[in-house]
């Protein structure tokens, strides 16, 4: 059973700075790509940020010089380091990664989500 469970969101002034993190737990032989995903309500899930095992990362437009997406692989972590918040970077945001593990000798890929955190950036 592989879970992800994500903290740091809140609730911050424009401008201002959060960290989430997201850690990967479970019977992990691997883990590829790990990325944040973000739903603001009635709208679509996005994705914001992604890093791949050997760390190149991609990111969305709007988040650009804004955010960073960095990874521990030993810890099995992965975070999103976001700066200058604007009002609409409000949103659920979701860890997803592409995790392998072993079952009955055979490696299974899956993808998996965290239950998500709220950022709301406000005045």
């Amino acid at each position: 059973q592989v879970q992800l469970v994500e903290s740091g969101g809140g609730l911050v002034q424009p401008g201002g700075s959060l960290r989430l993190s997201c850690a990967a737990s479970g019977s992990i032989s691997s883990i590829n790509t790990m990325g944040w995903y973000r739903q603001a309500p009635g709208k679509q899930r996005e994705l914001v940020a992604t890093i791949t095992g050997g760390g190149s990362t991609n990111y969305a437009d709007s988040v650009k010089g804004r955010f960073t997406i960095s990874r521990d692989n030993a810890k099995n972590t992965v975070y999103l380091q976001m700066n200058t918040l604007k009002p609409e970077d409000t949103a659920v945001y979701y860890c997803n990664a592409n995790i392998a593990t072993m079952e009955r000798r055979v490696k299974i890929t899956s993808n998996y989500w965290g239950q998500g955190t709220q950022v709301t950036v406000s005045s």
